[in-house]
């Protein structure tokens, strides 16, 4: 069974898409993958509950318990590694990781990006657009490597930018196809490996 683990911070919509097609598509059954753990870094992250009321064991490391980044990914990675994981997958995990952290994953580890990389990497995606006058935006699933929302890419949605958007508008329409798209990315890497 190849596992997943997924890394969180808040409130886990992203995951629970995931979760939610593991189930409905069988992935169990069709994959031979499972989602085995969601870890969070914050103790009150609501993706929790809704991973506990999947059945989904979980686990918190909390950042500030660390004096410093490398401490805490590696206590990260020995939570991680012991669910023995295929893929690691960042949904809204509000961490930079370190290039050890990342080196230790390279290859089975991913993240989404809410815009079309290689557009507008880092924060506040949804204003910059905009204020640039972009037409389209959307988001990225993309392989992570040290250098920051700059992998290798595995799938895109493209989202139109509409003439009185706001931000907090911009968002919630990528939102929605990042529920779409993240839950299909990885079902797609994860037939790639089945026949590799």
């Amino acid at each position: 069974m190849k596992n997943i683990v997924i890394l969180i911070s808040g409130g886990g919509s992203n995951m629970e898409a995931i979760v939610k097609t593991a189930e409905s598509e069988r992935w169990a059954a069709r994959l031979d993958a499972r989602v085995a753990a969601v870890i969070s870094n914050k103790v009150d992250a609501g993706g929790l509950a809704i991973a506990r009321a999947h059945s989904i064991s979980t686990a918190v490391v909390p950042h500030k318990d660390f004096a410093g980044r490398e401490e805490f990914d590696a206590a990260l990675a020995r939570e991680v590694d012991a669910h023995t994981p295929a893929l690691v997958v960042l949904a809204g995990f509000m961490r930079i990781l370190t290039p050890w952290f990342v080196t230790r994953y390279a290859g089975r580890l991913i993240n989404i990006h809410p815009s079309l990389l290689p557009a507008f990497p880092g924060l506040n995606t949804h204003r910059r657009a905009i204020e640039a006058g972009c037409r389209v935006a959307g988001v990225t699933v993309h392989e992570v490597t040290t250098e920051l929302d700059h992998g290798p890419i595995l799938a895109q949605a493209a989202v139109p930018v509409l003439p009185d958007d706001t931000p907090d508008d911009l968002a919630a329409r990528v939102l929605a196809q990042e529920h779409r798209v993240y839950p299909r990315a990885i079902s797609e890497w994860l037939q790639r490996i089945e026949t590799n």
